[in-house]
């Protein structure tokens, strides 16, 4: 089996694709033929041994997929899939043309999505969800920060969102549903959002990227600001004292950690997305490359550190008739 094995700690670009031993399919465990993996930033911390969670080498990078559950795969007992369902989840080992995974993990690919546009809901769809509406605890009306807004889906709420490029923001607006877009490289960007909302500031910010120092500038009373990653690299330190005079709360979103310590939330999140996803008021978002084969997982990863895609990027390793359709 072809996949991307890291054997010890390295750059993404110096991954490359080898020979693979077949997964190890476990007593819950069904087998998925991989159609389309996502690209994460996590995956170069990963590969150098500097993401949080650390693995054992040698692994098999990559989390995000969607695939068809194996012909010869095992069936569990209470599994709801049968052999051909398309299916999309996140488990260790996406970046191969097969990977064995708990099927409670997975979920059935909805009719009007894509393999590629499956492939990249697992972890950003719960964790935009969940941070704004559970965490950050949306109110009909409220006015929502998104950085990196190109990545976002948006839950409701009047949105803000921030982007790098030109590009970017027009495709927070085309493909995001932002009602505002902002470049968060000019030096007044908290200026903006002040005079969007009329003084009065945002009453979430959805960080992903590590501008919550700055963002307390424009937040609002009692607002909420949802820690949810360190893209732009710094981990950082925030003035305690802004946070008792605004009565802000800040708080930290770990989507994956709910399978440990909240499992009852995640069918919740789950039943909503699928209701907006199937309604089509989310249309999960793929950057317009598709990276063709496991051999582009480098240049993918590469693009996605350097912040030149939007959406979801993809790597494709099988074409999917059933999409072709839509």
């Amino acid at each position: 089996m072809r996949a991307v094995v890291v054997d010890k700690d390295m750059t993404h670009l110096e991954l490359t694709v080898s020979d693979a031993p077949e997964p190890k399919v476990g007593p819950n465990d069904v087998l998925v033929d991989v159609y389309s993996s996502a690209v994460n930033f996590f995956d170069t911390l990963m590969a150098q041994g500097k993401y949080q969670i650390k693995q054992k080498h040698p692994f098999v990078l990559g989390t995000e997929f969607a695939g068809r559950i194996n012909q010869s795969s095992p069936l569990p007992k209470g599994c709801p899939f049968k052999h051909g369902d398309r299916v999309f989840g996140s488990n260790l080992a996406a970046y191969a043309e097969r990977v064995a995974v708990p099927w409670k993990l997975l979920h059935p690919v909805p009719a009007n999505l894509t393999m590629e546009q499956a492939a990249g809901v697992s972890l950003t769809y719960p964790t935009s969800y969940e941070g704004i509406v559970g965490r950050g605890e949306l109110k009909p009306g409220e006015w929502v920060l998104v950085h990196a807004g190109a990545d976002f889906e948006g839950t409701g709420g009047k949105v803000i969102a921030t982007a790098g490029s030109e590009e970017k923001r027009e495709v927070c607006k085309r493909l995001g549903g932002a009602d505002h877009v902002i470049d968060y490289n000019n030096k007044d960007w908290t200026k903006e959002v002040l005079k969007l909302t009329d003084g009065k500031g945002v009453d979430i910010v959805f960080d992903p990227v590590g501008l919550i120092r700055e963002s307390l500038k424009c937040i609002a009373w009692k607002g909420r600001a949802v820690v949810v990653g360190f893209t732009g690299g710094a981990i950082e330190n925030l003035p305690l004292n802004v946070v008792l005079l605004k009565n802000v709360a800040v708080t930290g979103l770990h989507w994956g950690a709910y399978t440990k310590f909240e499992q009852s939330r995640i069918p919740i999140v789950w039943k909503e997305l699928y209701n907006l996803i199937k309604s089509g008021k989310i249309v999960p978002s793929v950057y317009e490359h598709v990276y063709e084969g496991l051999d582009q997982v480098p240049e993918a990863i590469e693009a996605v550190t350097k912040r030149r895609t939007y959406g979801k990027a993809i790597v494709r390793l099988r074409r999917d008739p059933e999409s072709a359709k839509l």
